[in-house]
């Protein structure tokens, strides 16, 4: 049986959905019932669950895990993910994702390189990613570095962005299948938002004219 947890944790909502040897399903926001429905509709539906008030110490130790990459902090996880009841290009596309570190950005053309398939494809995949955080799929924005759809608002995404940002100033490559996953440091993708907001500020403000 899963369980499912929520915890608010500094005003953040977050929420776990595990068995006590894999996760399930991870979460967080700002409103506890979107949360719980966000994890019944990450889980397999043909799995029973229950609703706990109080977690248990492993699913406190993942809650401690989300909390600590949602402030931006670098964290390795030791648990396992029930990735079996995924497609099996979704389970490329997770795991290369997974593969993104701290600090950096990738292009969903770029996770497409590396797990085969189209950047709209992997983006369907992150739309339904049920390991938010955990699985940072806020790491993937457009190869204009834009950010891109976030199922939890780019407002989040760009929060999140911010904190983690390293000072990089060079683009890496990792192998991944065989292939190359080309990493972009998250600066870029801030320095293309602030560029973007200056020339639309300029905009606005329209011509000046001199007598």
């Amino acid at each position: 049986m899963i369980s499912l947890y929520t915890k608010k944790i500094s005003g953040v909502w977050f929420g776990v959905a595990s068995n006590e040897k894999k996760v399930f399903a991870t979460t967080f926001g700002f409103n506890k019932e979107r949360v719980l429905r966000n994890l019944l509709r990450s889980i397999p539906c043909n799995m029973l669950f229950q609703h706990l008030e109080k977690a248990s110490s492993f699913s406190e130790h993942v809650m401690a895990l989300l909390r600590d990459v949602y402030n931006g902090k670098d964290v390795s996880f030791s648990f396992h993910l029930a990735t079996d009841y995924l497609s099996s290009y979704a389970r490329k596309v997770v795991k290369t994702v997974s593969l993104v570190p701290l600090g950096y950005v990738t292009s969903y053309g770029s996770v497409a390189e590396a797990a085969g398939g189209s950047p709209r494809a992997v983006g369907r995949v992150m739309a339904l990613n049920p390991f938010p955080l955990i699985v940072p799929c806020h790491r993937v924005v457009c190869s204009v570095f834009k950010l891109g759809g976030y199922g939890l608002g780019l407002d989040m995404k760009l929060e999140i962005l911010r904190r983690e940002g390293r000072g990089y100033t060079s683009k890496r490559e990792i192998p991944v299948n065989g292939n190359r996953l080309s990493l972009f440091p998250v600066e870029f993708v801030l320095n293309k938002l602030r560029k973007d907001k200056k020339e639309i500020t300029k905009q606005k403000q329209g011509p000046l004219y001199f007598s």
